[in-house]
């Protein structure tokens, strides 16, 4: 991020002691002492501005020298960058007890701005907002004369009505609307005058200013707006810039409570007059109320800048504001519908020409995302149906933008911001998931958290099970959308790739018909209700698994799942939960070969098949064959475990009476005598480089399991009773295990002794291994007659104690 000599400079910094800080700090304050502060006391100030902000600990400054820097910045004899720097040590050191800072010498407005930065940076423990926003009302009426303008006033503004607009009076936020209106209508259309030293060549004909221009080069014919172009600017053009960029703010603030609402401007009009129509509309303009004089001249200025956006620019920083003056005019004007419906019809036209303008220009598709906002904010008020716009938007945008980061960002916020005003057009965004997708895949890292929160809103039941297999393809998404940049015709227009590959082998290959079919379903637009099998795709796309891009999607995955499921656990009936099911055992080995993906996915995966089955226990009888085909078809563990291990358990912890009637002796007996063969398989296999060794926990799982199983068919005890046995056996012996080491073969001996222990009570084991659904209640567990640790501990001295006397 930083140049060698930039880390190096913050890290000497960072390594500065107390001490040396502190000898610093006195040098500091003989410089600044000086009568006139020359080019060291900037240079060590600098220095001092690095220290203290270098690190996110605060770093102490002698009180000597924090009076000396307030001092400093309150002189009005001080040079300017003495101060500016003075300010932002003391922001770096705020809150600070000892700030004692004073209004009475403070005469600049830009001074001004700069103290009140320190203040505001404070927290308001002592009312500092409150201090700042009046006395920069004070200034603001004084009305000061030609000099440092009020330019510098209208962030504090700004930044005051922000943070607490409740300090403001009736009368200063009128007052703040009239100025506003003045500088937003009527700034001047001269250029300013160059600022020039004097000299033989300098003539009064030179310096005479021109007409401003606007962003094509023609003379400007209608008022100055932000949009408007000149080689120097006049203060009042200033000020017209600077209103602009807070007016959406100051209209939030300042808006009525109703159409109704009382002012305190005059809102007399004259009525039965026989003055001419336009000397009556010239007074009820003048008598009209400041807020609604500002929302008129608003009104105008945004569809000024609407007018102006048409212009082509002839430098890209003009067109690149154009864009950005356009997204805010928008929503300026989405403001001011929303508090004077009688702007509405009047917007309605003109939005809906620039919609079908800005449809054929993607380089502004930005500026679809407010237009889409305003219809479906005003679009039932002004019977006018969204769902053309929408549809256009959710199906175009991110197919065709999705590699700009800035559209990308907006675009999510966008869905989430609006998600109250979908309604019935809900079902636009959640069909359109697939295309959201795509957003998600190219710009994982900064879009995670806000996918998290909009997948509730996304998934249902129509489309949980796509979705799912959508979310465990998302780093074969983004390998496909890498793919489709490269081969795409427009190679100026393309986003810089991972150029780790600079010519991939699946390129050439990639354009067979054999896989353009299943390129098409993975960069669909709108869910299909479909769902194909990608292997083939995920085997040509392997070359790309180690592009930058495609792992880091790949890291976000499991998190996207965890919401997904939490999302569809609220909603999830039995027949979704086993469908769920089913795609989470058939995926298991149909992944994109991303470094350690599959070893994540199988984590979460493991974990989310628990808690679906905690959820409705009796999918373990309705997938008892897939469940049963899952056990059988598993030839190799590794990879699998976490996957195995939770079916395993789910088998042992459901396949019960208790949980489901519908539960038979037979289908305990299949499953019991599918996990025997498989715990035989993986404890008396030797492992190698093809075949790690099993891990203890998944043996403990399957022991469990099979000793669950046996307890509910108690036909089952003698076999499981001399499997495990053999296992304690093998776990013994003085030989090295070729399966485990010392510590796991001692965690298998333990395991398999405490299963024999219960088995010898074939009740007792039943009523451990298989409690009843009351357990789960409290009283079960207070109640001194029924605790279960009593019960335990009971029967584990009574088998101590009699296990000579004991069957088995």
């Amino acid at each position: 991020m930083f140049t060698a000599g930039a880390e190096s400079l913050l890290h000497q910094a960072r390594e500065i002691q107390d001490e040396e800080l502190e000898k610093f700090c006195s040098r500091v304050v003989k410089l600044l002492q000086k009568d006139e502060p020359g080019p060291d006391a900037v240079d060590a100030l600098q220095r001092l501005f690095l220290i203290v902000s270098a690190t996110k600990y605060k770093r102490k400054l002698e009180k000597t020298c924090m009076d000396l820097l307030q001092t400093t910045l309150c002189s009005p004899k001080c040079p300017e960058q003495l101060q500016f720097l003075c300010a932002a040590i003391l922001r770096e050191r705020s809150p600070a007890d000892s700030l004692s800072l004073s209004w009475d010498h403070v005469q600049s407005s830009q001074q001004l701005s700069l103290v009140a930065s320190v203040l505001l940076a404070q927290g308001d423990k002592k009312e500092e907002v409150r201090s700042v926003g009046q006395h920069a009302f004070r200034v603001l009426e004084s009305r000061q004369p030609e000099g440092p303008s009020l330019r510098h006033l209208l962030p504090v503004l700004s930044k005051v009505t922000h943070l607490a607009p409740h300090t403001l009076h009736e009368d200063q936020t009128n007052l703040l609307s009239k100025r506003l209106v003045e500088w937003l209508r009527y700034a001047s259309v001269q250029q300013g005058v160059a600022h020039t030293s004097g000299g033989f060549f300098s003539t009064p004909r030179a310096r005479q200013p021109g007409p401003v221009t606007e962003v094509d080069g023609a003379v400007a014919t209608d008022f100055f707006t932000v949009l408007s172009t000149g080689q120097h600017f006049t203060e009042d053009q200033w000020l017209n810039v600077q209103a602009f960029s807070m007016l959406r703010a100051w209209l939030v603030h300042s808006g009525p409570q109703g159409p109704s609402a009382p002012d305190a401007g005059d809102r007399s009009e004259p009525e039965g007059s026989t003055l001419s129509v336009l000397s009556a509309a010239s007074t009820a303009s003048r008598l009209r109320p400041p807020r609604e004089r500002l929302r008129d001249k608003a009104f105008e200025y945004c569809q000024r800048l609407v007018e102006q956006s048409t212009r082509r620019a002839l430098r890209r920083g003009d067109a690149d504001l154009q864009k950005a003056c356009l997204v805010e005019a928008v929503l300026v004007l989405d403001t001011l519908c929303r508090q004077d419906p009688s702007f509405l019809y009047r917007t309605l036209s003109c939005l809906k020409a620039l919609h079908v303008r800005l449809c054929g220009d993607p380089a502004r598709a930005r500026a679809l995302l407010p237009i889409a906002q305003f219809f479906l904010s005003h679009g039932e008020a002004a019977a006018v149906d969204s769902e053309a716009i929408l549809q256009h938007l959710f199906t175009r945008v991110p197919c065709e933008l999705f590699h700009s980061p800035m559209l990308a960002f907006e675009f999510v916020r966008f869905c989430g911001d609006s998600l109250p005003l979908f309604g019935r057009n809900l079902d636009i965004l959640k069909r359109s998931f697939p295309n959201l997708f795509k957003l998600l895949a190219w710009n994982s890292p900064p879009l995670t958290s806000e996918f998290v929160a909009l997948l509730p809103w996304l998934v249902d039941a129509s489309t949980a099970v796509e979705m799912l297999h959508a979310l465990l393809d998302l780093p074969c998404l983004t390998a496909a959308l890498d793919l489709q940049l490269r081969l795409s015709p427009a190679a100026s227009e393309r986003p810089l790739w991972d150029t780790s590959l600079r010519n991939p082998s699946c390129l050439e290959a990639s354009r067979d018909p054999e896989f353009q079919a299943l390129l098409q379903h993975l960069l669909r637009a709108k869910a299909s209700g479909t769902v194909q099998r990608l292997a083939p795709l995920h085997q040509l796309l392997q070359p790309m698994t180690s592009c930058a891009r495609v792992v880091q999607c790949a890291e976000a995955v499991p998190t996207l799942l965890q919401a997904f499921f939490s999302a569809v656990s609220q909603f999830a009936d039995g027949a979704l939960t086993n469908q769920l099911v089913l795609v989470l055992l058939e995926r298991r080995d149909s992944l994109y070969q991303v470094p350690q993906y599959e070893a994540r996915v199988h984590r979460v995966l493991s974990s989310q098949l628990l808690a679906l089955c905690a959820l409705h226990p009796s999918l373990v009888v309705d997938l008892a064959k897939e469940l049963l085909e899952f056990v059988g078809s598993v030839s190799s563990v590794h990879s699998r475990e976490a996957m195995l291990a939770a079916v395993a358990w789910a088998v042992g912890e459901y396949l019960s009476v208790s949980w489901d009637r519908r539960c038979t002796v037979e289908q305990i007996t299949r499953f019991f005598e599918a996990l025997e063969a498989l715990l035989f398989e993986v404890t008396q296999s030797r492992p190698s480089a093809a075949l790690p060794k099993c891990p203890p926990q998944v043996i403990a799982v399957l022991m469990t399991t099979l000793t669950k199983l046996a307890s509910r068919s108690q036909d089952l005890i003698p076999r499981v009773s001399l499997f495990l046995s053999k296992m304690r056996t093998l776990a013994q012996s003085p030989a090295p295990s070729p399966v485990h080491g010392e510590e796991d073969a001692g965690a298998i001996c333990t395991r398999a002794t405490e299963l024999l222990t219960l088995l010898k009570m074939p009740s007792v084991a039943q009523f451990v291994l298989t409690p009843s659904a009351e357990v789960s209640e409290p009283r079960y567990h207070r109640d001194a007659n029924t605790a279960l640790p009593l019960a335990l501990r009971t029967v584990s001295r009574l088998v101590e104690k009699e296990a000579g006397l004991l069957p088995g």
